[in-house]
């Protein structure tokens, strides 16, 4: 067969074809997505309508991207494939049909770039497939800056001249931003005795070490209990991830973990086993009081440095140390000092959900990926822009604020992308719009899910072309802005009720950051109030009142539906009404009556055991851990104090926590 002159441009343009494989088993549905496809011009490598059958398809060719079924027939379903795509960095799009809100929930877990519903609509199927390569691109360019950030800062503690306490509080410190832990263990694999250093996180930047001997103290074990529980358990010899069913089972094979997540509240880890000079083995292990924190991106992200964590090994221990058994040697506990970083302005909180929010903006933060900012009003969505963009390269550049829900609609287009003299009545000069402003910095959208449909079309126009046109105007402009938006809204539902676009939503959805409420960070009220009290009085140019036990207490069990906007109105009026130099009693609004109180539903739940433990404790500080004699526990709680100390013991309450 002779070949035509255009045969060689053809091929070219064929091999620049995305290629897709279609896992579907219903034949229909999936010919009608084949046509779909191949009409735009993208390649469908196969069809497979079972698990077996597409990773088959995916050993002899690996496709850009694949459309999955969620509900396969046969032993396995698509969200279990979806797992494999993953750990082969091959994108994915579910198809759903009937699916269930558990079955969906399940779905979302696995991070698709998207989902499109039977029976098929072309410009669906078409527009989730071109955000689907987006999010994917900017996936992809993520995961490469995150080994690049933490590549450069543990390259920054190898070459310092930090001791051996000093470099791991560092290296905790770089590597919480890109694996998030509660508690992290290093150290040695001896078959004699644990040897092991702990770093505890306390808050945003405080980290405290945990060795043998504090740990001893913590656990209310004897040192040499504790060797006889690391002898007796079960050692990784390959990376590994423990979270739910698999975590309980590693928990009974090896007890010096289930020891250290019974006093430290774990609930998921992961192993990572360095083998040092083919003689020796380390292992780093991350604890999380969260289920379900690891997953294999952090893995991959470990394994890509694993000679850097080789040179920071050679780095903290001794040549000794590296080729004869490890030696116990004794460590002063210490804590970092608190310093407050540059970009968290105007944030305040040290709670484990506020960790993750920060280790969130820490990650997104230097990229120009589009986030989308999730919470409940008042809970200071606009903080968290506000940080982003003062950790990122755009810093020195605009930062411009909308409120979408107060644009009028009639001046909503004039305002964000300017208007030319003339360009309407009352257009009387040139007018710069906003996102021309933010040229080179950022936008923020503020309540995006208010903004109308036909604003929404033009927006995303912005966020593909990367151009706007004043209105009036007859030719376009290149911009340079980053998009970060937010909304207390749900926007799949808004999305479902057809009151924002679907495209736009994906588009916004590369990178969301979930703002708790108040009411499910409550360690973070009394810091919060404190600093509500200190500003406004000195406002007011007065002395700032202290908070009374029994204040602190209303507004702790209060449940914030206005969260900290509200918690910011109530102590702005309660300074105002406080005579003298005490907060005795705080005045909450009327609504504190129509939501239940957190403190009275978890009290109805508890068991006596965590009652009797909780009044124990509240005694026990009372008493700065004073057991026997005049004012002591046992003589409040009217029991002998062997009783007393059998009952802490009992009740495991550390010594620490006093």
């Amino acid at each position: 067969m002779k070949n035509s002159p255009d045969n060689g441009y053809e091929t070219v343009a064929a091999s620049l074809k995305k290629r897709i494989l279609i896992v579907e088993d219903q034949f229909i549905e999936a010919h009608d997505l084949q046509l779909i496809l191949e009409k735009a011009n993208y390649e469908v490598i196969g069809i497979a309508r079972s698990v077996e059958q597409a990773l088959e398809q995916i050993e002899i060719e690996k496709p850009d991207l694949v459309f999955l079924d969620i509900m396969l027939k046969g032993s396995r379903n698509g969200i279990e494939l979806a797992h494999i795509l993953k750990e082969k960095y091959i994108g994915f799009i579910f198809i759903s049909a009937n699916s269930s809100k558990t079955v969906l929930d399940q779905a979302k877990t696995t991070h698709p770039y998207g989902f499109i519903v039977k029976p098929f609509r072309d410009q669906d199927v078409l527009t989730t497939l071109e955000i689907a390569f987006y999010r994917q691109q900017y996936s992809l360019e993520s995961q490469l800056l995150q080994q690049f950030q933490l590549q450069a800062a543990i390259t920054e503690i190898i070459n310092s001249n930090l001791k051996k306490e000093e470099a791991l509080l560092a290296f905790a410190k770089a590597v919480q931003t890109f694996i998030p832990f509660d508690y992290l263990e290093t150290g040695f694999v001896t078959s004699t005795h644990y040897d092991n250093l702990g770093i505890v996180r306390r808050n945003l930047e405080q980290y405290q070490i945990i060795n043998l001997q504090k740990l001893s103290q913590i656990a209310v074990l004897s040192e040499k209990e504790i060797n006889e529980t690391y002898r007796k358990s079960k050692v990784d010899k390959k990376p590994v991830i423990y979270s739910e069913e698999a975590l309980i089972n590693n928990l009974q094979e090896a007890p010096i973990k289930a020891l250290i997540a019974h006093n430290f509240g774990i609930k998921s880890y992961l192993v990572f086993p360095l083998s040092i000079a083919s003689i020796q083995s380390y292992h780093f292990t991350f604890y999380s009081r969260s289920l379900a924190v690891y997953s294999q991106e952090h893995l991959r992200l470990l394994g890509s440095l694993e000679t850097l964590f080789h040179q920071f090994i050679a780095k903290i221990y001794s040549k000794e140390d590296l080729n004869l058994p490890i030696k116990k040697t004794e460590i002063k506990s210490t804590i970092s000092p608190v310093k407050t970083q540059e970009g968290f302005e105007g944030i305040i909180g040290n709670s484990s959900q506020m960790g993750t929010v920060f280790n969130y903006i820490r990650k997104v933060a230097p990229s120009d990926t589009s986030v989308l900012v999730l919470g409940e009003s008042g809970t200071g969505k606009e903080k968290i822009a506000q940080s982003i963009h003062a950790l990122s390269p755009r810093k020195d550049k605009a930062l411009v604020i909308i409120n979408c829900g107060a644009i009028p609609e009639n001046l909503a287009e004039s305002l964000l992308f300017g208007h030319e003299k003339g360009a309407f009545t009352g257009a009387l000069d040139r007018r710069i719009g906003k996102f021309e402003l933010a040229d080179g910095g950022t936008i923020f959208l503020d309540e995006i899910g208010e903004m109308s449909l036909e604003l929404q079309v033009k927006l995303l126009r912005v966020l593909q072309e990367r151009e706007i046109e004043r209105v009036g105007g007859t030719s376009s402009m290149k911009i340079d802005v980053r998009i970060i938006a937010a909304t207390n809204k749900n926007l799949e539902e808004e999305v479902a009720a057809g009151r924002f676009r679907m495209d736009l939503y994906y588009r916004l959805h590369v990178f969301p950051i979930m703002v708790p409420p108040l009411k499910k960070r409550k360690e973070d009220i009394p810091d919060l109030a404190n600093h509500f009290i200190a500003v406004y009085s000195e406002k007011m140019g007065r002395k700032a009142p202290i908070l009374s036990d029994f204040a602190l207490q209303q507004i702790i069990n209060y449940n914030w539906p206005g969260n900290i906007r509200e918690l910011e109105h109530v102590m702005q009026r309660t300074i105002l009404l406080t005579e003298g130099n005490a907060i005795k009693e705080i005045e909450l609004s009327m609504s504190s009556k129509m939501h239940p109180e957190p403190a009275q539903e978890s009290f109805s739940i508890k068991t006596i055991l965590e009652n009797e433990r909780d009044y124990i404790l509240y005694i026990l500080k009372k008493c700065n851990g004073k057991i026997s004699g005049a004012g002591g526990a046992a003589e409040i709680l009217d029991i002998h104090p062997s009783t007393l100390n059998s009952k802490i013991k009992k009740l495991e309450i550390k010594k620490g926590i006093i």
